[in-house]
């Protein structure tokens, strides 16, 4: 079996060990470590490089989005935000940084479970409490990279269509039968979008649509 490895980062001694409990019940899940502030956790990610790291977004000595910044520019590993409000200004910034997906800390333990499974995936993972707020946000704030921006204009049709199906939440297999493709042709649709726009993955792929005005909310 595959294990998908996980560090856990929050300041708060309670919520590491619900998580770790939770997490550490499932036969494909291990934590390998943990950390109560964000420095530690990149020292974490550094030495373990593992799958997924849940990242507190308010912690001591390092925040939790410059953390998931240097984690996410120093090691593969993807980064799962973590927070108590849907409100909180840090989880936009923290999708910039390259979160690959958030969720509420409140959120029931087999929504933790499958987020993990999710993001270490390779896919977004967008809690239904956060998403609205924070797609309205990516499109309010606009001002993509001015090199991405140029990327997306120069997107064959196919990849943009792709590219805004993604951003409405539809996986590779619904794409697939959207447009009567195979899902591998999908997946290599997919390929492209994330090198020419220079993309880490799916949630990522979400924030491009919005900042550049591709797709509107509600529409």
């Amino acid at each position: 079996m595959l294990m998908l490895r996980v560090v856990l980062a929050d300041d708060q001694d309670l919520f590491r060990a619900g998580f770790a409990t939770i997490l550490g019940a499932e036969p494909d899940i291990e934590v390998v470590a943990e950390a109560a502030d964000g420095a530690n956790a990149v020292r974490a990610a550094l030495e373990h490089r593992p799958d997924v790291v849940l990242m507190d977004m308010r912690m001591p000595i390092l925040d939790g989005v410059a953390a998931t910044r240097q984690v996410c520019a120093r090691t593969p590993s993807r980064v799962l935000a973590l927070t108590m409000f849907d409100t909180d200004d840090y989880l936009y910034a923290a999708l910039r940084a390259g979160a690959s997906g958030f969720l509420l800390k409140d959120a029931p333990r087999a929504d933790l479970v499958n987020a993990v499974r999710v993001v270490a995936a390779g896919d977004a993972l967008l809690a239904p409490g956060v998403t609205a707020r924070v797609i309205g946000e990516l499109h309010r704030r606009g001002h993509p990279d001015p090199a991405r921006a140029a990327a997306v204009t120069a997107l064959t049709a196919r990849e943009t269509d792709v590219l805004r199906l993604i951003a409405a939440g539809l996986s590779n297999a619904e794409i697939a039968a959207h447009h009567h493709l195979s899902e591998h042709t999908v997946k290599t649709h997919v390929g492209n979008l994330l090198a020419k726009l220079n993309l880490r993955d799916r949630a990522q792929v979400v924030m491009v649509a919005y900042e550049s005005g591709l797709v509107i909310p509600g529409q």
